[in-house]
């Protein structure tokens, strides 16, 4: 693997932030479900700081990114990060980028005292799946993740619910 540098986002990169989601929703089959702008994205990562974005670059130009926030477990009693997003360029896949991504941000953790770093995966990415196994990652088979969303998340801010 050539030599990749990281370094997390500026307020300027928000059109690469935008562009590597969009090529994630791309890779995911859900290219209709991004409705994030470049307004929304520097609202809510810079001015409020509800999530960071690391790039993953070589000779200066993005290979890949990660979008993660900390979360907090209870059991722990200390935060963790979750990552949200991982994605590496198709044409760069294949030469450690995505390992190497997943090393900084388990330094990152470490060195910021996180109890853990968790991420979901979908269940057709097997792929994915294989690499998360390869570097030890345990997927929790006992656990299912829930969403309110849109008008669901409305309708049961609003108490509008059987």
């Amino acid at each position: 693997m050539a030599d990749v540098t990281f370094r997390f986002a500026e307020e300027k990169d928000v059109p690469q932030i935008l562009h590597f989601i969009r090529c994630l929703a791309e890779y995911e089959r859900m290219p209709d479900e991004v409705v994030a702008t470049e307004e929304l994205l520097r609202e809510w990562i810079f001015e409020r700081k509800k999530a960071e974005v690391l790039f993953a670059e070589l000779d200066g130009t993005a290979v890949g990114f990660a979008l993660f926030f900390h979360n907090f477990s209870t059991f722990l009693g200390r935060a963790g990060i979750y990552l949200e997003d991982l994605f590496v360029l198709p044409e760069c896949r294949g030469n450690g980028y995505g390992k190497a991504i997943l090393q900084e941000l388990a330094n990152i953790a470490v060195a910021r005292g996180c109890g853990r770093l968790e991420w979901s995966c979908l269940d057709w990415n097997q792929p994915g799946i294989d690499f998360y196994l390869s570097i030890g990652a345990k997927p929790m088979d006992d656990w299912t993740t829930y969403r309110l969303s849109g008008q669901t998340l409305l309708h049961a801010a609003l108490g509008d619910v059987d």
